[in-house]
């Protein structure tokens, strides 16, 4: 299975850290976040990444190149940073070099261990549905998008940055989700949001109103973003103990 990775973002909320580097590319511990997400790739076994670029694109290429220093084989997809913008859109320039076959997708500024990386593709392979969406829990989904699930698992709502404590829900999209190339008639039809961007949940949401098979994969460990100056500190610092 082929990993798709979007990472074109500027990252404004890092600031400074951002002028000179990709949001992905901001040092995490010991090394660019992007990096721990490769590493984790490979050691749960996926070892063809597509990485979508967009932000300061040769910071990312020029230092993964085709990826084999880090036992992978890598391609690229440059994201127009003044047109299309979004998760949505960066999924879909990918519809060519993913092809005909199911793909995990996992953001840029996310990190999880890698055994939910090998455990998601394997609960896909168990029982393939349309889309296998990540979620962790969090004391309130405000900051990313909240994810409805029913007592069998399944996603019946996604709602895209929700306003603060009024989720109804602990559950939040985790950034790491298995698609069927279907996802791609969707994305194709996407137009841009009330934030002015084509967005994956979106996508999603008019998945779920065709009756698409949507799932939920309840994520185990820990799960850090880096969005924030506070939350880079906090996943530096996880990484930190993790490693003592």
């Amino acid at each position: 299975m082929k990993a798709v990775i979007p990472a074109a973002g500027k990252g404004t909320r890092l600031a400074g850290l951002t002028l000179e580097r990709p949001k992905a590319m901001v040092p995490v511990h010991d090394k660019p976040c992007l990096e721990h997400i490769i590493n984790a790739l490979s050691q749960a076994g996926i070892k063809e990444i597509i990485i979508i670029t967009g932000h300061l694109s040769e910071c990312i290429e020029s230092y993964f190149k085709d990826g084999s220093a880090w036992g992978v084989q890598i391609t690229y997809v440059r994201q127009d940073m003044e047109g299309k913008y979004g998760t949505g859109y960066a999924v879909h320039l990918t519809a060519d070099l993913v092809g005909d076959s199911p793909f995990l997708m996992t953001y840029g500024d996310v990190l999880v261990p890698f055994e939910n990386y090998s455990g998601i593709v394997e609960r896909y392979r168990e029982r393939p549905v349309d889309a296998l969406i990540g979620v962790n829990w969090v004391e309130d989904p405000y900051k990313g998008a909240a994810v409805y699930v029913d007592e069998e698992g399944k996603v019946v709502k996604i709602i895209e940055k929700p306003p603060k404590g009024t989720a109804g829900t602990h559950w939040n999209n985790a950034g790491v989700i298995i698609f069927s190339p279907v996802v791609f008639e969707y994305t194709a039809q996407l137009t841009p949001s009330e934030r002015g961007e084509y967005e994956l949940t979106e996508a999603i949401q008019r998945m779920h109103g065709d009756r698409r098979e949507i799932h939920a994969y309840f994520l185990q460990g820990y799960w850090r973003d880096i969005g924030t100056p506070a939350d880079l500190q906090a996943a530096g610092e996880m990484l930190r103990q993790k490693h003592k």
